[in-house]
């Protein structure tokens, strides 16, 4: 993957490219979680990146982005569009994980004429009908309640409760160690905060596969993924012997997954 960066007036977004030399390669575009990085993808662009041009990146607030001005997904969405412009790329497959759903989300919603599908690992829908009132205010409730912690209690309770594998909480912990407990609430605040904001009704016409971790019991998700399969018809398929970091814990499934989704879009 080569590391490459996007320069904006809110400042500097960092992202990583693996070029197929097949110029009609599809291209997957994976965007990762709260308080993580573009390394939580690592499984996925090492098996995807013989077949397909692949694009991860640091999104604002968050690993070599964390300086970055003005945050909402709205900013994140024109920040991917100005990077897929940067490559010549038009077409793409998103992949968004956790909160890397909320961008993707609302990339498509700006630009559905360049998306081909959409994979909804271990995120939540935009869509008003799905919060209710108490759901609203425990997401603004997250920050201040991290505070409460300790800075190790905090970051060994984020790891372990996104985890079932060794890897995925120890990756989870690598990928919090560069910040300190201030700049972690920080990220919690203005994501959960701004996705209150900008929620909004949303409707694809592209596919879309939601996939859910076995024993993901980050917040409402589960519940979130269940109701937007009935209410959309998208299919909802579990991933075993995982949990809300489900790509880490059993990356063998959710690779073939990926995979056969995508082959079912090109019909081979």
């Amino acid at each position: 993957m080569e590391k490459k960066v996007l320069e904006t007036t809110r400042g500097r977004v960092f992202y990583w490219l693996s070029r197929h030399q097949n110029p009609a390669a599809k291209c997957i575009v994976f965007t990762h979680g709260l308080t993580a990085d573009h390394s939580m993808f690592e499984k996925q662009t090492e098996y995807f990146k013989h077949d397909y041009t692949v694009v991860t990146w640091d999104i604002p607030l968050h690993g070599l982005s964390q300086e970055y001005e003005a945050f909402s997904y709205k900013n994140c969405a024109d920040d991917l569009q100005a990077i897929l412009d940067q490559e010549g790329i038009f077409k793409v497959i998103l992949v968004g994980m956790s909160m890397g759903g909320y961008p993707s989300q609302e990339f498509a919603f700006l630009n559905p004429e360049r998306v081909e599908g959409f994979v909804a690992l271990d995120t939540t829908p935009f869509g008003t009908d799905y919060y209710s009132q108490s759901d609203l205010r425990w997401l603004k409730s997250v920050a201040p309640l991290a505070h409460l912690f300790s800075d190790r209690a905090l970051r060994k309770g984020m790891a372990k409760s996104v985890s079932r594998t060794t890897y995925s909480y120890h990756k989870m912990m690598e990928m919090l160690r560069p910040f300190t407990k201030a700049q972690i609430i920080k990220q919690m605040d203005i994501a959960y905060g701004v996705f209150v904001k900008e929620n909004k009704n949303v409707h694809f016409t592209f596919p879309v596969l939601i996939l859910l971790g076995e024993f993901d019991k980050t917040g409402k998700v589960k519940r979130y993924c269940q109701a937007w399969s009935v209410k959309e018809g998208y299919p909802l398929h579990i991933i075993k012997n995982a949990a809300h970091f489900s790509n880490g814990d059993n990356p063998e499934q959710v690779n073939s997954e990926i995979k056969r989704f995508i082959q079912g879009i090109i019909g081979d």
